[in-house]
């Protein structure tokens, strides 16, 4: 038996949410582990689940089916970047970028983000993104997980230094 739709997207939201408070994307598997051990007993979660699956079945698809798409949702979606720049998420889009993940808006600023590893590859992208467009200009580029070596002045100068010239009009930098 499947589980019904609506009881995932339920359960699934209530996860998402707890994953968001926890900084689930930055846990190790120890502490995730935990996590999946506990959620298979709760009854708001593996008490709903374990009605539509056997309870061995319930951690597997915790992880598997729930979870899984956690982080790269997280990183998809354009809420955190745009808080962060003070742009409204209701603000019209006119067009929408995956890898890395960005936005065009209607009033041509281009934003792009994703992990601070990537950051050349997030450049350039808000580079040609708003190069080839007529009215597009690249207005931000948001990088997440910066930590370790991207919390450091001398990585931090170059980067910006590569942005700047490019036109990129504003850095961000999220430590997670």
């Amino acid at each position: 038996m499947s589980v019904p739709a609506t009881v995932r997207n339920e359960v699934k939201s209530y996860l998402y949410e707890l994953a968001e408070q926890l900084g689930w994307s930055s846990l190790g598997s120890t502490a995730k582990s935990a996590y999946y051990d506990n959620w298979t007993r709760d009854p708001k979660v593996g008490g709903r689940l374990a009605r539509y699956m056997d309870s061995g079945g319930v951690r597997t698809y915790l992880k598997d089916s729930l979870l899984k798409q956690f982080s790269a949702d997280l990183l998809a979606s354009e809420s955190r970047p745009f808080r962060v720049l003070g742009i409204s998420t209701t603000v019209e889009c006119a067009e929408c970028y995956v890898k890395p993940h960005g936005r065009r808006l209607m009033d041509g600023r281009v934003v792009c983000w994703g992990r601070a590893e990537d950051w050349k590859t997030i450049l350039m992208a808000l580079h040609e993104r708003s190069y080839s467009r007529t009215g597009a200009r690249p207005h931000a580029a948001v990088f997440t997980s910066s930590g370790g070596r991207y919390q450091e002045e001398r990585i931090r100068t170059m980067v910006s230094d590569a942005a700047t010239k490019l036109c990129v009009e504003r850095l961000i930098w999220l430590d997670d």
